[in-house]
């Protein structure tokens, strides 16, 4: 990737191999965390080396009169000033010169600018939120709405206990996944998935899994955000329940299934353990008042945890269910919960999909079927 910071911007932590070499070296991480569970081969699923992130955050950097995108070191020592990031998609590049070019013209934008975020699409959609260290007023409104019209964006401001939504807090992307089209509303603040090309290439790898088990039985999803895999993967399956603890993923999810015209899914408000407690019986729960959970008979689970991976509970409630599609964003968390998978399962395929190039991070997926 060419970029005048690249070395010095601490966004990209690896930056002395090509992109070939990194991305070889990740596979050989991730191959030697699995080896022990007689993986031998991964799936590689790479990235374009510029133009794949679809959110992104700077802060804003006073010199004077003058503000300036910046980002902290690799050094960690301080904020290298950018003009301009090759990593992040068409739709927030093309904007980020024109919206530091008014902020820097207005007194009113520009004052106690703390950051600013975007979060775009491949449709072009983007959505900027703009964080103060002071109160927003009517005259930051006026400018903001004139900012707006002028990016073609939504616009919103943050401050302490403040929120402005000039017109819409989301955008809406549309991804053709597996031969058809699906729509997602992606929320400010909300966990999306950052790299729009290598998210179809995560969610067809896991259909791919899905399909082996077409129309067996039904689907269970722990960590399932706004329905990112959920609504794909229903199609395959008489019945899902869906779960993550996020409020607003919840009611994001539930709008994206609507959207999508999907109707055997349930989205419920529960944590990892909340879900363990539930299907074992342990814990009764109100959220569940009107769900019949002995009326599901799942074939296939699907987890996508975050770092810290699955707590002891839920990879022993996993176990009972014969297939496991396992999305990660820690090799080394899967590897760990793997030890005690594989006395149980076998793994059937496996994958890395690179997300985040120039850095070390790299998701991976495993799918498991129950031992004969």
């Amino acid at each position: 990737m060419e970029c005048e910071h690249f070395g010095t911007c601490g966004s990209c932590t690896i930056y002395e191999l090509s992109y070939e070499e990194e991305l070889a070296e990740k596979k050989e991480r991730v191959l030697g965390l699995l080896s022990p569970f007689e993986v031998d081969a991964l799936e590689v699923f790479s990235a374009t080396p510029t133009h794949y992130r679809a959110r992104s955050e700077f802060k804003i950097w006073h010199e004077g009169d003058v503000c300036s995108y910046a980002m902290g070191r690799l050094d960690k020592k301080g904020a290298v000033n950018i003009e301009a990031c090759p990593k992040v998609i068409l739709p927030i590049e093309k904007r980020m010169k024109p919206l530091l070019e008014k902020i820097n013209a207005s007194h009113i934008l520009k004052h106690r600018l703390f950051s600013i975020e975007f979060l775009a699409t491949t449709t072009d959609e983007c959505l900027i939120t703009m964080i103060y260290h002071r109160k927003l007023d009517e005259a930051w409104e006026k400018e903001a709405k004139e900012l707006e019209k002028l990016l073609n964006s939504k616009i919103m401001g943050r401050s302490r206990k403040q929120k402005v939504v000039l017109s819409d807090e989301f955008v809406t992307e549309k991804l053709f996944i597996d031969g058809q089209d699906y729509v997602y509303r992606y929320y400010e603040n909300g966990f999306t998935q950052p790299n729009p090309a290598v998210n179809v290439h995560m969610i067809e790898w896991a259909i791919k899994q899905a399909k082996k088990v077409e129309g067996q039985g039904d689907f269970l999803e722990s960590y399932c955000g706004l329905g990112n895999f959920t609504l794909p993967l229903a199609k395959y399956f008489n019945k899902v329940l869906a779960t993550e603890i996020s409020k607003r993923s919840i009611y994001a999810a539930k709008e994206n299934c609507a959207l999508n015209n999907v109707n055997n899914i349930e989205f419920i408000r529960l944590s990892s353990e909340e879900m363990t407690q539930a299907l074992n019986k342990e814990r009764e729960f109100r959220r569940l008042e009107e769900i019949d959970l002995d009326a599901y008979d799942f074939s296939c689970v699907l987890v996508d945890p975050p770092r810290a991976g699955l707590d002891v509970d839920t990879v022993k409630l996993i176990q009972n269910i014969d297939n496991i599609i396992y999305i990660s964003c820690n090799p080394e968390t899967l590897a760990r919960d793997l030890v005690e998978l594989s006395k149980t399962h076998e793994i059937d395929e496996s994958a890395i999909f690179d997300q985040f190039p120039h850095t070390h991070h790299v998701e991976s997926g495993v799918f498991l079927q129950k031992r004969v």
